[in-house]
């Protein structure tokens, strides 16, 4: 049997097609080649059009299906994962109302504390293990103060991986992982939220069935089987937010066990069996995939907006003309520190481990003498690296010491100075993985169909590709700490 992956990213979808038996990966193919547009119409605004992301995921399938590496009739499940917190919202006749608000959309920061204050600090942490803050939940809450016509028209309102599952099956289903992190889902009782949904006005009505994470999400209907050359009938089986699956990928799964990835966000996810929250909602808890009322894993996710977005910003501002791979070569020619000039990399909305602040992303100590394109390419990785650094200090107030990172070698980490500035400003070493998030949906998907006894039986021949081990923590240190001095003075 062939499993079917969907990452549907912000920058554009990844598909794979994996094979059940041995686990590894056929093909991936993505769409498109160049990054998705985010529609900003005024500051701290992000939105994607749905049916972008249908219509790129239904290319993305079809080119895979191009390279005839396999027969698209042997697939026998399908696995999605997803840019998380985002809202899509539909009428009863699955029409896309308006574009998604996703997940890095700023504008219900204030809904979502006053939220906070409302329901109660302490019942909002203990209960919800985060404040609403700018989540789903609140993000919906924007939309009926502010369209209420839109409103009016809500049948289901869902996240991005709800959306492609409908598109595919025609069944619109969520899960506790999925509504944990749009802040619907109340722990302590095992339910969806009195508080939210009474606080903010909402029917119940508007959430889709709740099903397990891996558990069939509905049926490939026969109109999309036929375009995209595949079974009808096949099960959705797995759905998955990007960090938890991400997390799935690296087989980290149980307590104390912790993930890493630098992609347009940066994200620090460790697994603990304890209702856990950080006290003023700078990292936040969401149910892993692999929770159960009588087995608690909950996912502790720190998250960057801003770093592989500005790593972006460097390349297509300084050099354009070459490739991520030239630049990661080319910066090396600065020196480690890079000669005192520092960057600041949040330019993209709202930090929550900042107390959902609006920082921006700041050039500091620039020497028009001294300072080149590579020490501009250099210090906006030794930034991201720094940015991590303050978020991990910050999981490990709450309890989160990790011994050793696992992330898979993509995005950032395929750069060799970013991977060794993150272990030298974390002092943590990292284990870097063949890993990816459409493969880990498929996998997924496999274990929602059973063709894996259990999710650790699905990744337990994993070996890591690399070890990078920290060299200049004492080095690093000093750095981190003037660039913190820097970042004090805007928070």
């Amino acid at each position: 049997m062939l499993l079917l992956g969907i990452d549907v990213g912000t920058s554009s979808i990844k598909v794979s097609v994996v094979d059940a038996s041995t686990r590894k990966n056929i093909v991936s193919a993505q769409y498109p080649e160049t990054e998705s547009a985010i529609n900003s119409v005024k500051p701290g605004w992000a939105e994607q059009e749905p049916e972008m992301w249908w219509e790129h995921v239904q290319q993305a399938i079809l080119k895979a299906n191009a390279t005839k590496k396999y027969d698209p009739k042997e697939i026998g499940a399908i696995g999605i994962a997803y840019q998380m917190h985002g809202l899509v919202l539909v009428n009863k006749q699955q029409q896309v109302l308006r574009q998604s608000i996703i997940w890095c959309d700023s504008r219900a920061v204030e809904i979502g504390d006053k939220a906070f204050s409302a329901i109660g600090e302490a019942k909002s942490l203990s209960h919800l293990l985060n404040s609403p803050g700018n989540f789903t939940a609140s993000k919906l809450a924007w939309v009926k103060a502010n369209e209420p016509a839109v409103y009016n028209e809500v049948h289901k309102a869902m996240l991005p991986g709800d959306f492609i599952a409908m598109k595919l099956t025609g069944d619109i289903t969520t899960s506790i992982s999925a509504l944990s992190e749009g802040i619907f889902w109340d722990f302590k009782e095992n339910k969806l939220s009195d508080d939210v949904f009474n606080y903010y006005g909402f029917s119940k009505d508007v959430i889709p069935a709740i099903n397990p994470v891996f558990s069939e999400h509905g049926k490939l209907q026969a109109s999309v089987a036929h375009i995209l050359s595949l079974k009808e009938g096949i099960p959705v089986t797995y759905k998955a937010g990007d960090q938890p699956n991400n997390a799935l990928s690296l087989n980290v799964l149980e307590p104390g066990e912790v993930a890493a990835t630098a992609g347009t966000s940066g994200v620090i996810y460790g697994v603990s069996d304890e209702l856990t929250y950080d006290k003023q909602s700078r990292v936040n808890t969401f149910a892993h995939v692999n929770h159960r009322e009588d087995e608690q894993r909950l996912g502790v996710l720190l998250c960057i907006n801003g770093t592989g977005i500005l790593n972006r910003w460097v390349k297509n501002t300084f050099t354009p003309a070459i490739s991520y791979s030239q630049m990661n070569d080319s910066h090396k020619k600065a020196p480690a520190g890079s000669d005192g000039l520092r960057v600041l990399p949040f330019g993209n909305g709202a930090e929550r481990m900042l107390n959902n602040k609006i920082v921006g992303a700041h050039f500091h100590n620039i020497d028009l003498n001294l300072h080149s394109q590579e020490h501009v390419q250099r210090a906006s990785q030794e930034g991201i690296a720094f940015a991590f650094r303050y978020g991990l200090d910050i999981m490990r107030e709450n309890g989160m010491n990790p011994q050793v990172i696992r992330a898979g070698k993509a995005n950032l980490f395929l750069s060799d100075l970013f991977a060794k500035s993150f272990v030298n400003a974390t002092g943590v070493p990292v284990e870097l993985y063949e890993c990816d998030g459409s493969v880990g949906a498929a996998i997924g998907a496999g274990i929602g169909v059973g063709a894996y006894s259990t999710p650790k039986d699905a990744f337990a021949d994993e070996k890591p590709l690399q070890l990078i081990e920290p060299t200049e923590t004492k080095t690093f240190d000093k750095f981190y700490f003037d660039w913190k001095e820097l970042l004090q003075k805007f928070i």
